[in-house]
């Protein structure tokens, strides 16, 4: 006896058309703009909460130059935005516009604070002419402030092309020491517009140093600082007689003592 088995084929889904899949896809996009817009207004109202809003700062680091009342007075206005839209950029500027200040670093403090740490300008020479109100600072740097204000005596005056600023304070540094060996020190160093170098000393005698790299400007002057003393004894004569002296000449140098005419380079061999 034959048995007819039947099968049975599960019936397939139709397929979604696809107007309904996009309108699909549109509600899930639509839902999740909305829920996102949702999260960033609720974000951007506690941002602006009142509690957030910068009401204090905290000054910290050199203020020799400055008031702590006065900088705050001046500067908290110009200071916009609250914790976490001040511009920190823009208000370092601010503070780095106050006289005497080279440096600022400012930072937010939760919840409504901002600390702010100075670096002030340390002076060791005044720059260009005087009455101009312009210093040197440690790294060669020209700044503005009033040369009344500085505290240290004896600054030597320093003056040349601003962008050569550095450059004039180094060999500053590697030439005085030179000068020192005989008991003279430099009080003025000069960086002429053509590049050629010229020194008063405290004494009042005034070296024509001429042009060159730092390295040639600094053997130069040792070898006038070497020879000085003994042609000053020649003429029964302390260093301190001197009252100027050329060293451009390629043999030697040109000099005058007090009470004694100049003195032929050529007799002088470096």
């Amino acid at each position: 006896m034959t048995r007819h088995i039947r099968t049975h084929r599960a019936l397939e889904p139709e397929p979604i058309a696809v107007d309904i899949r996009l309108m699909q896809f549109m509600t899930r996009f639509l839902m999740s703009v909305f829920g996102l817009m949702v999260l960033v207004g609720m974000i951007w109202g506690l941002v602006r909460l009142p509690l957030f809003s910068i009401t204090a700062m905290t000054l910290t680091g050199e203020v020799e130059h400055n008031n702590v009342l006065t900088i705050r007075a001046n500067v908290t206005p110009q200071i916009r935005g609250n914790f976490f839209t001040v511009d920190l950029a823009r208000a370092q500027q601010t503070f780095q516009s106050i006289p005497w200040v080279r440096k600022a670093v400012v930072e937010r403090e939760f919840p409504n604070r901002i600390r702010v740490t100075l670096l002030e300008h340390k002076p060791v020479a005044f720059w260009g002419q005087e009455g101009e109100g312009r210093l040197l600072n440690a790294q060669g740097e020209v700044f503005d402030a009033n040369w009344g204000e500085v505290d240290e005596d004896g600054l030597p005056k320093l003056k040349g092309p601003d962008n050569q600023s550095g450059l004039v304070l180094q060999v500053f540094d590697l030439v005085r020491p030179e000068f020192k060996k005989m008991g003279l020190d430099v009080i003025e160093l000069n960086l002429s517009e053509r590049g050629s170098w010229s020194a008063r000393l405290t004494n009042g005698g005034m070296v024509e140093i001429g042009r060159g790299e730092p390295q040639e400007i600094v053997s130069r002057v040792s070898n006038f600082t070497k020879t000085l003393p003994q042609v000053s004894e020649r003429y029964d004569r302390q260093v301190s007689a001197l009252e100027s002296a050329d060293l451009r000449h390629d043999h030697g140098y040109a000099l005058r003592l007090k009470g004694i005419t100049t003195v032929d380079s050529q007799t002088l061999k470096r």
